[in-house]
């Protein structure tokens, strides 16, 4: 469904939700792409299980030194920790606004939305996320719902979005499929 694709996973280097990087990643592998672990620092990223440390990953990329003109698609994992980390780092922020500038499809899950918010990348948009993002999506002039999966076509690119672990399968089949189109 998406041979010879490469997509790009961006996270901090300590904070991501586990399993909203894990179940995404096999997802773009069974569709037959090529996931790639993008980072703001060299080595392995901590995930975690919610508040508990779970496993280590090593960094394929660094954000700064790839752009999106290398990737065919971006998956944001979420976690409390990871996207909020992210929003503070420029060329974090400036990776992400590049798949929007070039109409790339772009699947968000649970908290990672606030690193859109940063990019100011959901003006117009539909999204959903974690609950206790909402007002932060409206303010920076996004419609929120409330729903397992929304895909939001009305802007430069396609927009995948979930609230939380619960919506992963999907979350999954809906970022494979964007990223097939």
């Amino acid at each position: 469904m998406i041979q010879g694709k490469t997509i790009a996973f961006l996270v901090a280097p300590e904070g991501v939700e586990q399993v909203e990087l894990t179940e995404p990643w096999k997802a773009v592998e069974q569709a037959g792409g090529t996931p790639r672990l993008v980072s703001v620092e060299r080595g392995e990223i901590q995930a975690f299980n919610h508040l508990d440390k779970a496993g280590t990953f090593p960094v394929d990329a660094v954000a700064g030194e790839v752009s999106a003109a290398e990737f065919d698609g971006l998956v944001l994992p979420g976690g409390v920790a990871n996207p909020d980390f992210l929003r503070m780092r420029p060329e974090a922020v400036r990776f992400v606004k590049e798949f929007f500038d070039a109409g790339k499809p772009v699947a968000a899950i649970c908290h990672a939305p606030w690193t859109l918010v940063e990019a100011d990348v959901v003006r117009g948009r539909t999204l959903t996320s974690w609950p206790s993002l909402r007002t932060d999506l409206r303010n920076a002039g996004a419609t929120w719902v409330d729903q397992e999966v929304m895909v939001c076509t009305g802007g430069p690119n396609t927009l995948v979005t979930s609230r939380k672990p619960d919506d992963l399968k999907a979350f999954c089949q809906a970022a494979v499929d964007a990223f097939g189109a």
